[in-house]
């Protein structure tokens, strides 16, 4: 074994997880590399080509990389427990009205679980993936923040992470933009590599219409709820919509109909098929209450405690205070309004640029449980 120690690294065949293995093999690291299958291409059902990550493709790349360069590969075969949770709960918040982001549940529930159980098994002390985020040890507890690049910073997607989990996990990427990542890739001889092209779609629903791979997924779906209707701020109907789980919340393009000025989905209502529509004066809000929170960089939450609010992946965030609410929730008041909080979406909460915890937003009537223990419960 290496002086540095052995580590696993994420290899999903992209260049940020691939060039952190590089990094990590030229520091001396005895890295193995695993590439997680998470669903079944053929299956997936689209009519465009693949473009999300970890295709057969990805997953030939990142076993090519580490032959080349002499370090052991892996594949690690997780598509049923990934199925059972992830997708599953995808189609269950969107039926239930919630707009989902199965990265952050993916993260915590399936990804960072199954390289430590594989780690444990091959000694490694450490693992590692390439998110653009840094961590660090303070006070005893373990510290996510941004990432040096603003533009490529994934901090927010981590908040469910255990601090467990934080002790083993290296961020070789996090001092480094993502121009000077492809610079790398370059100066080793990867050009190929350098040159691959983002992927922002949903591993499984590579041709990103989410609408089709749930009409697929439930069968009748689209009839059931036809028939559906859209209502006006002023409680007027502004007739038929195509059914609620096919909208989202601050949504203006693809409603399906014209009503003579923009329009946005302000809220949607499962129990009765109705999606609200309004001005986008009518998306704005001061308060919310967030549930299922996970707190890394403090023990507990400080009752009125001043946070940067993001409550999107690309939001700027918002100031805000957060308090402690007697049902276990958290509630969220924004100093100036936000515009469209969705339920189902994360709430991360920021202190300067670490991350102080998050949880997902709820609706007024949504209880919540202990993060973790949900994820064991596989809910």
């Amino acid at each position: 074994m290496s002086k540095k120690g052995r580590i696993l690294v994420a290899m999903s065949g992209g260049i940020d997880s691939s060039v952190a293995a590089l990094m990590l093999h030229d520091e001396g690291y005895e890295v193995i590399g695993v590439t997680m299958k998470t669903w079944d291409y053929a299956t997936s059902g689209g009519n465009r080509k693949t473009t999300g990550c970890c295709s057969l493709d990805d997953i030939n790349d990142a076993r090519a990389l580490a032959v080349e360069k002499g370090f052991h590969h892996m594949i690690l075969d997780i598509r049923e427990e990934f199925g059972d949770h992830i997708i599953d709960n995808f189609v269950e918040e969107y039926l239930a009205g919630r707009t989902p982001n199965p990265c952050i549940q993916c993260n915590t529930h399936i990804k960072w679980n199954a390289l430590l159980r594989r780690a444990d098994q091959l000694d490694c002390e450490f693992i590692a993936t390439g998110h653009y985020a840094n961590r660090r040890e303070e006070n005893g507890r373990y510290i996510i923040s941004k990432g040096l690049d603003e533009n490529k910073d994934q901090s927010y997607v981590l908040w469910g992470l255990s601090q467990e989990a934080l002790a083993r996990t290296r961020f070789p990427l996090g001092g480094f933009t993502k121009p000077e990542i492809r610079q790398m890739a370059l100066d080793q001889g990867y050009e190929s590599l350098a040159k691959k092209s983002e992927s922002y779609e949903i591993c499984f629903v590579p041709d990103n219409d989410y609408r089709g791979f749930l009409n697929r997924r439930v069968e009748g779906l689209e009839e059931r709820l036809k028939g559906g209707r859209f209502v006006g701020p002023a409680g007027e109907d502004l007739g038929v919509h195509r059914g609620f789980p096919y909208y989202t919340i601050g949504q203006r393009k693809g409603l399906g109909k014209a009503f003579g000025e923009p329009m946005f989905v302000t809220k949607i209502d499962p129990d009765t098929n109705t999606v609200h529509l309004g001005r986008e004066e009518n998306l704005m809000g001061h308060s919310m209450y967030v549930r299922n929170q996970n707190i890394q960089k403090l023990s507990a939450i400080e009752d009125g405690m001043e946070a940067i609010t993001k409550i999107r992946y690309k939001d700027q965030g918002a100031l805000s205070h957060v308090f402690n609410e007697a049902d276990g929730r958290l509630r969220v008041d924004f100093v100036h309004s936000v515009s469209a909080i969705a339920p189902g979406q994360s709430s991360v909460f920021y202190d300067g640029n670490d991350v102080i915890g998050g949880g997902f937003i709820a609706r007024s009537t949504e209880m919540p449980i202990s993060f973790h223990k949900k994820m064991e419960a596989g809910g």
